[in-house]
């Protein structure tokens, strides 16, 4: 996300700034005082100074060391900058401005406060605009406006994986090169068999023969080499495709978390499969036939030169009139077809989530609900195809027409001057037949804008994701470690959004083989917690170190083969249970694996079932109960023995007899291992070592549970409703 917008030049000469300032952040705002939209409001911040304008001039000025509190708060579909100072030391509104400024904001406040305490190191956004800076269009699924963005370089970065098809390229080029030549030898051969044999009535049969023969001859010609070229580009494309589509999948494998959670998966489906589709038929369709017609175009003009200049020229002159009109509609075209990808890529997405969700709609019954709505999409989607065939339909035959007339012009005047004495029937025959592959070549060329629109617009879908960098990267030099499982928080602070903090100066030290109940209402931020641990994300503000090494530091992959995790959501690949367990250790052997089934008790379950281990979970997993598929989930996590292991609602789907041998295994599991375990009931926490209680995104309480219960505060008061909420279930029972 831009932080530092280009300050006018009339409000940068307001500045008058010093040699040794600079302006650090800059930000439109477009909110005025009086709550209407505005397009002439700045606000910039430099080493010493916040300076707000209000059209051409300067409407305030706070220096940096009088700022005592600055924050970015969003409100109703808009956000607003509060500030305090030592001359007002309440809180008063300084900056009103839409949602698309709100990031913004919170990111330009937090690096003024660093700026006034002396560190100036900028802050930089991870986060990108949801709206183009330079028009203001929305960017519908892509970083870059498909207006603005810089099309050569979508199509240099493109040509440029091409390397390794050299050799590929070559060849087709050879192709086209020997098929245009074949192509322009005909109507050569048909104004000598015409001039020399067919008007003088010499050779008689012999030569009619003769000329049959070699029009036959280069007509296979010239299919074998057209069939070769349609051949190669048919592979070359299917092998970029792949490759693209592989690129694609591994790129997304290696983007944080936080970048997928933001797109639907059924767009990222939609980039992998349709767009990389598109780039194959340009390839196969476009690309076979692009560079054969502009050999064709270039050789028949120079031949139509030499033969008659001043008739060419008269036949050509409806040549740019066509160029032009095609060009013109060029950005028409482009707008056009990327609002029917965006339309195609919200039809996917409500498909892929209805196919997951089945269960679901079928349980509330709304099946007919959720056809009329995939209907109104489809309906969209179906609505604007429909509009661009139509566009298209009529723009075509009106450039196809343009480009008729200069085979009528031709054939006009040539035929006067056949009559005239000036051409041979043979050289009028040869010169309509070239005028013929001129004008050819460049109606099917008409087509050429639709098809690299699509090109292009598929490579800036494709290119966003590939051009996109991970948040979560591995060190310059990472460290490889055993893990010991000392954790600890120091000052940490992190929000999903920066200007919706979940966590807020967070210290906690958790000791080697300690277990950490993480306690408090929903949303205060312990799945945040336990996420942060997994390096899923990174922290904002703050450390988070592991056995004493900024988390940061360590080596991804080694790091995470030494966790093991149980989330509150359970996600079974489909496949066997053998390759569900094996996924956490791919080099397990059946021992371990049967082991750790029995230690979270599912080896009872898995060995009753028609093909044991083998068999097959169906997809999420659905063809096993949920507390089978729990059971499941812990035995892959206990797997590689973890030094480290995530609890989220491990419990939660398990029956009484069930959770009870479970606890048991997993008492075994913890010990020596240090623990983070999220329960709904607070009970299955109360032997935990220490419990953390979080509220107001902050650590409230900490404690074994017997002192948390004597200090009578927010856990005594989460455990006691909780009591009160069985005992009235109890009641509710027992009158039933």
């Amino acid at each position: 996300m831009e932080l530092n917008f280009q300050l006018p030049m009339s409000l940068r000469a307001l500045l008058n700034l010093s040699e040794k300032e600079h302006v650090r952040y800059c930000s439109p705002y477009d909110i005025g005082s009086d709550g209407r939209l505005k397009r002439d409001g700045y606000l910039a911040v430099t080493e010493t100074r916040l300076v707000i304008f209000d059209g051409e001039a300067i409407a305030e000025t706070i220096p940096l060391k009088q700022i005592t509190y600055l924050k970015c708060e969003p409100q109703v579909n808009n956000g607003i900058l509060i500030v305090r100072t030592t001359e007002t030391p309440e809180e008063r509104l300084l900056l009103r401005f839409s949602m698309k400024h709100v990031s913004r904001m919170a990111f330009i406040a937090k690096g003024t406060l660093l700026l006034r305490d002396g560190v100036k190191k900028s802050v930089v956004s991870r986060e990108y605009d949801k709206t183009c800076p330079i028009c203001g269009r929305a960017l519908g699924g892509t970083r870059e406006c498909p207006k603005c963005s810089n099309k050569p370089s979508v199509l240099r970065k493109f040509f440029a994986t091409w390397g390794q098809y050299r050799v590929w390229m070559l060849l087709i080029m050879l192709t086209m090169g020997v098929s245009a030549v074949l192509s322009l030898l005909s109507p050569k051969v048909q104004q000598i068999f015409i001039d020399d044999y067919l008007r003088p009535q010499k050779g008689g049969m012999t030569a009619v023969a003769a000329f049959a023969g070699i029009m036959i001859g280069i007509t296979l010609l010239n299919i074998i080499f057209s069939v070769c070229k349609h051949w190669m580009c048919m592979s070359m494309g299917t092998r970029v495709s792949m490759d693209l589509r592989e690129r694609m999948y591994q790129k997304i494998q290696e983007l944080s978390l936080s970048f997928v959670q933001e797109r639907k998966p059924g767009v990222l489906m939609n980039r992998i499969t349709g767009d990389t589709k598109n780039i194959r038929v340009f390839m196969e369709d476009a690309f076979s036939n692009m560079f054969n017609c502009l050999i064709t175009m270039a050789a028949t003009m120079v031949i139509m030169f030499v033969m008659n200049w001043r008739l060419t020229l008269l036949t050509i002159v409806f040549m740019p009139i066509a160029f032009f009109a095609s060009m013109s509609f060029r950005k028409e075209i482009h707008r056009r077809f990327h609002m029917q990808w965006h339309k195609g890529d919200r039809t996917n997405a409500n498909l892929q989530d209805v196919l997951s969700g089945m269960r679901v709609v079928k349980s509330f019954g709304t099946e007919e609900q959720e056809t009329q709505k995939f209907r109104s999409f489809t309906n969209d989607f179906a609505k604007i195809q429909r509009r661009n065939e139509v566009f298209w339909a009529l723009l075509f035959p009106m450039l196809s027409f343009l480009m008729s007339m200069g085979i009528y012009v031709a054939t006009y005047l040539g035929g006067r001057e056949v009559l005239g004495g000036d051409m041979t029937v043979g050289q009028l025959t040869q010169f309509i037949s070239y005028a013929g592959m001129l004008y050819g070549p460049l109606q099917w060329m008409t087509f050429l804008p639709r098809q690299i629109t699509m090109l292009l617009t598929s490579l800036e879908r494709i290119y966003d994701v590939l051009d996109e960098q991970p948040q979560i990267l591995d060190h310059e030099e990472p460290v490889v470690q055993e893990v010991k499982g000392e954790v600890e928080f120091r000052n940490v602070t992190f929000g999903y959004r920066s200007y919706e903090p979940v966590l807020e100066k967070i210290d906690l030290k958790v000791k080697p083989g300690e277990m950490i109940g993480l306690v408090g209402a929903s949303g205060t931020g312990k799945s945040t917690m336990i996420n942060l641990i997994m390096r899923l994300y990174e922290v904002d503000d703050g450390q988070l170190l592991i056995d004493g090494v900024d988390i940061n530091r360590l080596k991804i992959s080694n790091y995470h083969s030494q966790i093991g995790v149980v989330l509150q959501e359970n996600f079974l690949f489909a496949g066997t249970i053998y390759n569900n367990l094996k996924f956490a250790k791919p080099d397990a052997t059946e021992e371990e694996i049967i082991h750790a089934a029995k230690m979270a008790n599912a080896h009872d379950f898995i060995v009753k079932t028609p093909d044991g281990y083998n068999t097959y979970v169906g997809e999420h997993g659905y063809n096993l109960s949920g507390g089978e598929r729990q059971r499941l989930a812990i035995a892959r996590a206990i797997l590689n023995r973890p030094k480290l292991l995530i609890l989220d609602e491990a419990t939660s789907s398990l029956d009484t007899e069930s959770e009870y041998l479970i606890q048991k295994a997993l008492e075994r599991l913890t010990a020596g291992c240090t623990t983070f375990a999220i329960a709904h009931r607070l009970s299955t926490l109360k032997d935990a070592d220490r419990l953390v209680v979080i509220d107001g995104h902050r650590i409230a309480e900490v404690g074994t549970h017997n002192e948390l219960m004597e200090k009578q505060g927010i856990y005594y008061g989460l455990v006691t409703a909780q009591l009160q909420m069985q005992s009235l279930k109890e009641e509710g029972a027992a009158g039933a």
